[in-house]
């Protein structure tokens, strides 16, 4: 195998704590190994304009505490690009710009969509490697992703301080939490925070069920609740819908077929937009208490990195530059318990990490009495 002398790195995708520690972490493994190491801005877009510098000792140092990506990112698909209104595959350039840089491999830091674009490339032909990040915990076949953990700990810290304005105020606050497809973070910040209600994109929930709920601590003298809510719950006559929608995308045949139901789905989710707003509406109607709701949005992205993300993103990362030096690539780095493991990208890729319903942290919710909306 030819020995690998220079290899690129770049964030894609959504911001996350613990990116610059898995950019260290990666960097100074290949550095130490005598690879020279350089990054590129601001994700795909910054392969596709060949915008580079050099990711040295110096540029590594000190970044490990800082949250965001000092290579800055973007949601540029390769395969996608718009130019002069009109829609441009242009992977043939990121190949050449890899080439043009000499590189031997390159590190794509990233989420589903960073996936998706990865093994684009690597049936072009390129060596890649691929670290899981997102705060909504949801790539498959890994234990754990960077950032999941910092972003467990803001929500649950903020599910803690409503706490205190609901019991106040006799309310019922509603917090909602990222997690567009998956709910993680809703469940774990719910469990942790101590929420009554917690309603997940995986568990369609009954508006009448949760309010019952709440009614019932209100007979015990309870005259508040807290509902964490993913902001991709679904209501149970919403998700049929959509659930039909992803299904006819799926079973396509025809490019025609899957824009058709791709749009119906934009569709769907598009007039899913303000939900928490109006579940608010609904309870508040239904138990006669004032209801407030708390959108926690990008809040749950920024800010340092905790520890487990720091330990997580060095062990991966680390981990990364002893594959691309074993020449092992076309995979990505999964937590597996306490070691990791070579994934093959073609098996992560468009693929989705749900909550199982029969997962301990469901178990547990049921077991504590918080009310999961079916």
């Amino acid at each position: 195998m030819k020995k690998v002398k220079r290899v690129g790195i770049l964030t894609a995708g959504g911001d996350s704590p613990g990116l610059n520690a898995a950019i260290r972490a990666t960097g100074k493994a290949l550095l130490g190994a005598g690879i020279e190491v350089i990054g590129f801005h601001d994700g795909f877009q910054g392969l596709l304009d060949n915008l580079t510098f050099p990711l040295n000792k110096q540029a590594l140092a000190g970044i490990l505490t800082v949250g965001g990506t000092v290579l800055g990112t973007s949601r540029v698909k390769p395969h996608r690009v718009e130019i002069g209104g009109k829609v441009h595959d242009m992977t043939d350039v990121i190949v050449e710009n890899c080439r043009r840089n000499g590189l031997d491999a390159l590190v794509c830091i990233g989420g589903g969509g960073t996936h998706k674009n990865a093994l684009r490339l690597v049936r072009k032909g390129l060596h890649i490697v691929t670290l899981p990040k997102t705060i909504d915990n949801d790539i498959a076949r890994t234990d754990a992703t960077i950032g999941f953990d910092t972003a467990l700990g803001i929500a649950t810290e903020a599910i803690d301080r409503l706490h205190s304005t609901a019991h106040s105020h006799h309310r019922i606050v509603i917090a909602e939490l990222m997690g567009h497809r998956a709910g993680w973070l809703a469940l774990g910040a719910g469990i942790a925070g101590g929420a009554d209600a917690i309603l997940l994109p995986e568990i369609p929930y009954d508006v009448a069920k949760v309010a019952q709920a709440i009614n019932r601590r209100k007979e015990h003298g309870n005259n508040f609740s807290i509902v964490a809510v993913a902001e991709g719950a679904l209501s149970r006559d919403d998700a049929p819908a959509i659930a039909a929608a992803v299904k006819r995308r799926k079973q396509a045949r025809t490019l025609k077929e899957k824009r058709s139901a791709k749009e119906e789905i934009r569709k769907l989710e598009a007039a899913h937009t303000g939900n928490t707003l109006r579940l608010a509406a609904q309870l508040e109607k239904i138990t006669q208490l004032e209801a407030r709701v708390t959108i926690l949005g990008y809040v749950q992205r920024g800010g340092t990195p905790s520890a487990a993300d720091r330990l997580l993103a060095t062990r991966l990362g680390t981990a990364c530059a002893e594959f691309i030096q074993a020449g092992e690539f076309g995979v990505m780095v999964a937590a597996r318990g306490d070691g990791v493991e070579a994934v093959p990208i073609d098996q992560v890729a468009g693929k989705l990490k749900t909550i199982p319903p029969d997962h301990p942290w469901i178990l547990a919710a049921r077991r504590v009495g918080t009310c999961l909306g079916d």
